[in-house]
């Protein structure tokens, strides 16, 4: 086997060795290396010839085949050995060194109890790793389910026994991570390590990453502190702050394969179709056109078959202004009338055809997603969407709710921002294409 310390990054050395600190907390921003350091230390740990078992867990199980196993099964490579050495199961997930019997167990932090049920009791378990941690606080319940983690492994493993969390730090001062990490660092069983990509050798990295993070620092520095760095730059009240005249701008094709459509629907609240087109060849989703109605603004109402019939009108004056064959409408989940009847109507086009899907309402994502499109000039909106562009401007996070660590949107004139981020989200991996190599993975 290889010299672990030769795979790693320099300022993992101390981590790697470190026996004294039962609790290991690292964190950094992109490409700081810290799954790939995980990985050398689990199957490091398993050939050791002192008898030993790894758990690692991450709080959503389905990740764990593409992520923390994926790395385990890479660094059996990185550290010189062969991978008939080992036994690489999938069903249990776990990786069993052949020559000392030690083992790796995965498992999702809601199946611990089957996880402990095939632990080898002859093997003690001298290593949790935990991934992503900030998922056991998003969904899970946070410090009290790390202190169940703990209780569960650490009876009768207690000598030579460590946890290691892996997390890239929320912007959010006030998350319950951060807390929890404060907390932690007081302990004297606990050691901390921050790192970014810039502790790794350019080599490691490869120059189109690099590259990805030099127009990021320059078109949006606090942005770039906080997905490169990993630091916790705080929660603008403005969510899309980054939005300015710039992105204000006509389209440029004469003619489009692809138009999407996000609708957002309400009958006393607004109900709004946002339209952008694919243009491949600036790669760039540029906005073309709105429809905006308020029965509580107007006084009148309109019935689910008058809203589809207005959707048929737009996609008739893009149609014949854009040559286009294709639309794909995304519709706000709970509209499932108005989807229907927009179905119905569709199926009366003959001259190009109408995709209605259910558009995914994953708010933090989307949000995200929707602010990297603007950030690296991916996004544009027409001057005819004057509803769309009054709303970039006033869309706001609760103060409230950063202060409490979770920060979630006002919900007051939203309906243009939501329709737009149902939009992004449906064409999602199409536009990704359009972003920065190293921009394009969660």
């Amino acid at each position: 086997m290889n010299d672990p310390h030769d795979v790693i990054i320099p300022e993992f050395w101390d981590i790697l060795d470190d026996t004294e600190h039962e609790h290991q907390i690292i964190t950094s921003g992109r490409a700081g290396t810290k799954s790939s350091f995980s990985g050398v230390l689990g199957i490091s740990t398993i050939v050791n010839e002192e008898p030993a078992a790894v758990v690692v867990l991450r709080k959503r199980h389905n990740k764990i085949r593409k992520t923390v196993y994926k790395e385990m099964i890479r660094a059996i490579t990185r550290l010189g050995m062969d991978k008939s050495d080992f036994e690489i199961g999938i069903t249990p997930m776990e990786i069993r060194h052949k020559a000392t019997g030690n083992v790796i167990y995965f498992a999702g932090s809601d199946s611990i109890d089957d996880t402990k049920g095939i632990i080898d009791e002859d093997k003690p378990i001298r290593l949790v790793i935990l991934d992503e941690l900030t998922e056991f606080f998003d969904v899970g319940e946070g410090e009290e389910e790390l202190t169940n983690i703990e209780a569960t492994f650490v009876r009768g493993n207690d000598e030579g026994f460590r946890m290691v969390y892996l997390y890239n730090p929320p912007k959010n001062p006030n998350a319950a991570i951060n807390i929890w990490c404060q907390k932690m660092e007081l302990r004297e069983d606990v050691i901390h390590k921050h790192v970014d990509y810039r502790d790794v050798p350019i080599s490691w990295l490869g120059k189109k990453l690099l590259e990805s993070a030099d127009r990021l620092k320059e078109t949006d520095f606090k942005l770039y502190r906080w997905v490169w760095l990993g630091e916790c730059i705080g929660v603008d009240d403005l969510i899309y702050y980054m939005f300015n005249e710039s992105h204000i701008r006509e389209p440029e094709a004469e003619r489009y394969k692809l138009i999407g459509i996000g609708v957002d629907y309400g009958q006393q609240n607004a109900t709004t179709y946002q339209a952008a087109g694919l243009n491949i060849n600036k790669k760039r989703f540029e906005g073309l056109d709105e429809f905006y109605h308020s029965g509580r603004d107007t006084g009148k109402q309109k019935s689910p078959s008058d809203y589809a019939k207005e959707l048929i009108q737009l996609t008739d004056t893009l149609h014949e202004k854009y040559s286009c064959s294709i639309f794909y409408v995304y519709i706000d989940p709970s509209a499932k009338g108005l989807a229907e009847e927009i179905k119905r109507l569709a199926m009366q086009c003959t001259d190009y055809g109408i995709a209605v899907r259910d558009a995914e309402n994953t708010v933090e994502t989307g949000i995200q997603r929707v602010q990297k499109c603007l950030t690296y000039n991916v996004l544009t909106v027409s001057d005819d969407q004057q509803n769309l562009i009054r709303e970039m401007g006033t869309y706001e996070y609760d103060p409230k709710s950063i202060q409490s660590g979770k920060e979630k949107p006002m919900k007051i004139d939203d309906h243009c921002v939501d329709a737009l981020r149902y939009l992004i989200m449906g064409l999602w991996d199409k536009i990704k294409y359009f972003l920065p190599a190293g921009e394009r993975e969660e």
